[in-house]
């Protein structure tokens, strides 16, 4: 593609020198593994979310059935959920033995509903995923309010959410426990797979600990159960503690990118995201529209990439034909699915490469 959705070459050449410095470090250490790097990233992210603990762990979707698994969340538990975020919540829910009870979502963000949340939790459910999609934070005062008043802990997926910041408060430090991936193609990734779970609960991050390890409390001593090998290297780590002091600024620079698409789109008949300091997305530029299909291979023609994150919603899947849960409905999601569609949203695009996209989809839109 000419403009691609997302260009990590054109991401890291910058850095290029400082990457290569702090693998070659980690290299010369001969220590690959829960190191110096890992623990000097904790907290360093630590700090940077507003959290008081930050664990490494293997990836985005770990973090989250270890959250889990540290709130004592198993078998017969349900977990409420969104279904509009691609697999991750609910696979993480399933591997912790329990069971998604999928709540809609909101209109416009494309949020977990707090009206929806408050019709659906039960006496079953015994925790909540709150996912802010695209780098949206979602409405966390309500959806707090409704599980405090069912005494239910709340989960922050912040696996698009870098950085994002509602009534001055960082994703992640809202729940009880806020997960995040470093995939490469985050707002902060890592060169391969990678996550972390943020906590202010002391308890919590030494169960998140024991966890990634086996359940060890000591070496080879595993006192905690569930646990499994799930830790973040020393080498991604080092990659990370080059790119966190650039990410406020890369942040800033798409919602930039995303004021230009939304001057350039509005009375378009396109349906944009929230914009505003605070409620632009961070991570992924997606509207919704009704000829979806066809504009996307119109964009495709023009050398423009895009993607539909995310086209199938999670009770809609294959793979969870024979899953029980109680069905719930949900036809913002449902909707949501059909219309969906990310445009490229990196920091280093050009103005003018944002303004040709728009163009081109407002002619688009009036064939």
């Amino acid at each position: 593609m000419r403009i691609p959705v997302n260009d990590l070459k054109r991401h890291d050449a910058p850095l290029a020198g400082q990457l290569a410095a702090a693998v070659n470090r980690v290299l010369s250490s001969g220590w690959y593994i829960l190191g110096p790097e890992v623990e000097a990233f904790e907290e360093e992210f630590a700090r940077y979310c507003g959290a008081a603990h930050a664990i490494g762990v293997g990836n985005g979707t770990d973090a989250l059935e270890l959250a889990l698994r540290a709130l004592g969340i198993g078998p017969v538990a349900e977990v409420a959920t969104v279904a509009n975020a691609g697999m991750y919540g609910t696979t993480a829910i399933l591997r912790a033995g329990a069971t998604p009870l999928y709540v809609d979502v909101d209109e416009r963000s494309m949020t977990m509903s707090p009206a929806a949340l408050r019709a659906g939790v039960s006496s079953a459910t015994a925790a909540v995923i709150v996912t802010h999609l695209y780098g949206q934070m979602a409405e966390m005062e309500e959806l707090l309010a409704v599980a405090g008043r069912a005494d239910i802990p709340v989960i922050e997926d912040a696996a698009q959410a870098h950085g994002a910041e509602r009534a001055g408060r960082k994703a992640g430090s809202w729940g009880a426990l806020g997960c995040f991936s470093f995939y490469p193609t985050k707002n902060l990734g890592a060169a391969g797979d990678g996550g972390a779970v943020v906590t202010s609960d002391a308890t919590l991050a030494r169960k998140v600990r024991a966890l990634r390890q086996y359940g060890w409390t000591d070496r080879f001593r595993s006192t905690v159960a569930g646990g499994r090998n799930s830790r973040l290297d020393e080498v991604q780590a080092a990659v990370l503690r080059v790119k966190l002091p650039h990410l406020d600024g890369w942040n800033a620079r798409r919602r930039e990118i995303a004021g230009i698409y939304e001057r350039a789109l509005i009375g378009s008949g396109i349906a944009l995201p929230p914009t505003g300091l605070e409620a632009c997305p961070t991570h992924l530029y997606v509207i919704r529209l009704q000829k979806r299909d066809c504009i996307r291979s119109a964009l495709r023609a023009a050398g423009i990439g895009t993607d539909v994150h995310y086209p199938v919603p999670d009770h809609r899947q294959e793979s969870m034909r024979g899953v029980a849960f109680r069905q719930t409905a949900l036809p913002v999601t449902e909707a949501c699915a059909d219309e969906v569609l990310t445009l490229p949203y990196f920091p280093e695009m050009t103005d003018g490469e944002v303004e040709e996209i728009a163009e081109l989809l407002r002619s688009l839109q009036l064939v």
